[in-house]
C-alpha cells in the first residue's frame, strides 16, 4: 500500500499545480487496455485476464463494462507459477521463469486437470498441491525430480485448462473477439495455443506485446483514457486501495 500511497499523492500534486483532471485507475483495468495500446478494443469481447491475482473469464459489451462469466474459486494462475518455480528452485518472478524452463523439458508427469468441469470457472490450488506432495514424496524416497519436465507438465495442465474454459465461453457466447489481459498473457505457450484456438474458431485475438503485458505505466494511461472522455474525475479526498476490486 505505502508504493500506491506515494503515487497517489504525487498524482494529486501534478493534477492541482498543473490544474489536469485526477483519474482513479484500477490496476487490472490497466492491463485490459493494455490492448488499446496497439488497436482499439473490439466490442463486445471475450477478456481473458491471467495475472498473479485474478484468474478470469469476462464478457466486455462496452467501454468498463464487465460481465464476469466464470473466476478462480481458489489460487490464481499467476501465483500458482510463482509457487511452482518456488517449489523447482526457480528464482522470482516464477512464470517467466518456468515458461523457460518447459521449452526445455518434457510432459512427462502425470497431474490432475485443474476444474475439469464444464463451468468457466477455476481452481489451481489442487494442482499445486499435487506437485508440493508430489516433490515432497520423491525427495523423501531419495528420487531427483527433472525440474524441466515437471515446469512443461505444470505448464501444459494449467495453460490448457485455460484454453479449453476460453474455447467453452467462446461456443456458448458466440464470441468472434477476445482479449488477454495481466502478467501471465506474456507466457508464450498460452500466446501460442489461444492463436490456435482463435484460428480455429475464426476469432479476432488481442494480446499486449511483451513488453505491455507485465505492470507498466502506458496501460494505466490507457485505461484512464475512457474515464477521461467521460468526464470520470476523482477529487482530492481520492486515497489508494490495495485490494480494490474491478469486477
Amino acid at each position: 500500500l505505502g508504493c500506491l500511497l506515494v503515487g497517489v499523492e504525487f498524482a494529486k500534486t501534478l493534477s492541482l499545480i498543473h490544474n489536469k483532471p485526477l483519474i482513479a485507475v484500477n490496476h487490472i483495468a490497466g492491463h485490459i487496455y493494455a490492448n488499446n495500446l496497439i488497436k482499439s478494443i473490439t466490442f463486445p469481447s471475450l477478456g481473458l485476464i491471467v495475472s498473479g491475482g485474478h484468474t478470469e473469464l469476462i464478457l466486455m459489451k462496452n467501454d468498463y463494462d464487465f460481465e464476469v462469466l466464470g473466476s478462480t474459486l481458489d489460487d490464481a494462475i499467476g501465483e500458482c507459477y510463482d509457487k511452482i518455480a518456488r517449489i523447482i528452485g526457480l528464482k522470482y518472478p516464477g512464470g517467466p521463469n518456468v515458461d523457460k524452463f518447459a521449452k526445455k523439458g518434457e510432459h512427462t508427469y502425470d497431474l490432475p486437470i485443474p476444474m475439469n468441469d464444464e463451468s468457466l470457472n477455476f481452481s489451481y490450488s489442487g494442482l499445486k498441491s499435487y506437485i508440493i506432495n508430489l516433490v515432497h514424496n520423491e525427495k523423501q524416497h531419495g528420487n531427483e525430480i527433472n525440474p524441466y519436465d515437471l515446469a512443461c507438465s505444470f505448464q501444459n495442465v494449467a495453460i490448457d485448462e485455460l484454453i479449453r474454459k476460453s474455447k467453452l465461453a467462446i461456443e456458448k457466447y458466440n464470441i468472434k473477439n477476445m482479449i488477454v489481459a495481466g502478467g501471465v498473457s506474456a507466457n508464450s505457450y498460452l500466446r501460442d495455443e489461444l492463436q490456435k484456438l482463435c484460428n480455429q474458431k475464426n476469432v479476432h485475438l488481442s494480446i499486449p506485446p511483451i513488453k505491455y503485458c507485465t505492470d507498466n505505466a502506458a496501460m494505466i494511461a490507457a485505461a484512464a483514457f475512457p474515464l477521461y472522455k467521460a468526464n470520470t474525475f476523482a477529487d482530492y479526498s481520492l486515497n489508494a486501495q490495495s485490494q480494490d476490486s474491478l469486477f
